[in-house]
C-alpha cells in the first residue's frame, strides 16, 4: 500500500496543484513571484456592440504597475482560425494611473484605463480542490487508468467528484476571489488598426522588460492547470518559466506535457475519450494530441465580424467541433463569461457545459459596453 501511494503521489500533486489560488494564472514562476507587478492574472478580449472596436483588459496580480515594465497586448490576425498572417502589438508603459501611454505602432491609443478594479474572475477554488481530492483518493485506490492515461472512475466516484465541485466545504459554493482588486489595464482600439491580416484575431498578452518576456497569458488556466503536473517543483518551475517566455509560434514543445494532463481531465465525468478532439483509436496519450496542440497555441480567438459576445470558446467550437450554432458569436472572453466552467467542461466532456463549480457569476456587475468595463473596487 505504501508503494502504491508513493507511485500515485505525482498524480495527487497534479490534481491538487491544478486549481489556482488567486487568478487564472498567478505567481506561477520565480520571475513573477519576485515581482507580482509582472504577473498577468487574466486576459479578456471581445468586440464592441457597434462592431468597430476591440476591447481588451489585462489584470495584474500585483496591486500596482511598474514603470520599468512593458505591458503588451498582441493581436494576430488572419482569415481562418489558427492561421494568422499579421501581428499588431499594443505596447503600454505606465508611470502611474494618470500617466499611461499605449501605442499601436507610432499612434497612441485614445481609450486607456489603468488602476484598481474588481476582479471579474470568479471561481470556487476551494470546492475545486475538494473535488480533485475525491478524484485523487480514487486514483490511489481502486480506479485504474486506461492506456491513454485517463482514470476510469466508477459512476459513483464520478458523481461524487461533480457534486463536490458544486459546493464549498459541503455548503453553498463561494467565490474565492470575492473582493479581490488587481491592477487592471483596459484598452479599446479601432478594429481596423489591428486586423490587417483578416477578421479572425488571436489575442495574447505579455509583460516584459527590455528583451526579456516575463509572463504570458491567453486562455484561463492553461499555464497553471496543464503544465508541470507530473514533475517535481523544480522541474515544474523550469517548465513554466519556459512557457512564460514562449510564444504561440514556439508552443509545440509543451504538447506532450499537456497530453498527459488532459488524460486526467478526460476522466472526471466517468467517460474516457469524450474530450473535445480526443482520438478514440489512440491507446496512448496521443489520444489528446489534437486538443493539446490547440491549447499550446494559447490565444483567445475572436471572430471580429461578430459583435455578439459572451460565449467563451465559441470560435473553437465552430472551427473544430462543427457547431454551426456558435458561428454567430465573437468568441474571446468577456468579463462576464463563466469561462472556467466552459473550459473544464471542454477538457472533461468535450462540450460547453457539464462541469459546474457552483459559482455562476461574479459578486460585482461588470459591463461589456461601458468603458472601462470592469467594476470599480
Amino acid at each position: 500500500m505504501t508503494q502504491r501511494i508513493r507511485n500515485r503521489a505525482p498524480i495527487l500533486t497534479a490534481l491538487l496543484a491544478a486549481s489556482p489560488l488567486f487568478a487564472a494564472d498567478h505567481l506561477d514562476t520565480a520571475s513573477v513571484i519576485a515581482d507580482p507587478r509582472a504577473d498577468i492574472g487574466d486576459l479578456y478580449a471581445w468586440t464592441s456592440y457597434d462592431g468597430r472596436q476591440l476591447n481588451l483588459a489585462m489584470t495584474i496580480v500585483g496591486h500596482t504597475f511598474s514603470d520599468q515594465l512593458e505591458y503588451v497586448f498582441h493581436i494576430d490576425s488572419g482569415k481562418r482560425f489558427g492561421e494568422t498572417t499579421a501581428t499588431t502589438d499594443i505596447v503600454c508603459r505606465i508611470a502611474n494611473a494618470s500617466n499611461v501611454l499605449c501605442k499601436v505602432g507610432d499612434a497612441a491609443v485614445a481609450r486607456v484605463f489603468a488602476g484598481l478594479r474588481d476582479d471579474p474572475f470568479y471561481n470556487n477554488v476551494k470546492g475545486t480542490r475538494e473535488a480533485y481530492a475525491v478524484a485523487a483518493d480514487a486514483m490511489m485506490g481502486s480506479a485504474k487508468s486506461d492506456a491513454a492515461g485517463c482514470p476510469v472512475f466508477s459512476e459513483a466516484t464520478s458523481r461524487s467528484i461533480l457534486e463536490t465541485w458544486r459546493h464549498t466545504g459541503g455548503g453553498p459554493a463561494k467565490n474565492f476571489l470575492a473582493g479581490w482588486t488587481p491592477a487592471s489595464l483596459v484598452v479599446s482600439v479601432d478594429l481596423n488598426a489591428v486586423n490587417r491580416g483578416g477578421t479572425m484575431l488571436g489575442v495574447w498578452a505579455t509583460t516584459g522588460q527590455g528583451n526579456k518576456q516575463i509572463d504570458r497569458m491567453g486562455r484561463p488556466l492553461t499555464g497553471n492547470a496543464l503544465l508541470g503536473s507530473f514533475a517535481d517543483e523544480a522541474a515544474s518551475d523550469r517548465l513554466k518559466e519556459r512557457y512564460n517566455s514562449a510564444t504561440p509560434a514556439t508552443g509545440a514543445e509543451f504538447i506532450p506535457e499537456m497530453e498527459r494532463t488532459l488524460g486526467i481531465y478526460d476522466g472526471f465525468d466517468g467517460t474516457c475519450g469524450n474530450q473535445l478532439l480526443a482520438d478514440p483509436k489512440a491507446a496512448s496519450p496521443a489520444r489528446y494530441r489534437a486538443l493539446a496542440t490547440v491549447l499550446a497555441d494559447d490565444r483567445l480567438w475572436i471572430n471580429s465580424e461578430s459583435s455578439i459576445c459572451g460565449e467563451f470558446f465559441s470560435v473553437e467550437f465552430a472551427a473544430l467541433g462543427g457547431d454551426d450554432s456558435k458561428v454567430i458569436y465573437c468568441g474571446g472572453r468577456t468579463p462576464n463569461d463563466d469561462a472556467i466552467d466552459v473550459y473544464r467542461s471542454v477538457l472533461s466532456m468535450g462540450q460547453a457545459t457539464g462541469i459546474d463549480d457552483g459559482v455562476d457569476r461574479d459578486d460585482r456587475e461588470h459591463s461589456i459596453s461601458d468603458f472601462p468595463f470592469l467594476a470599480a473596487p
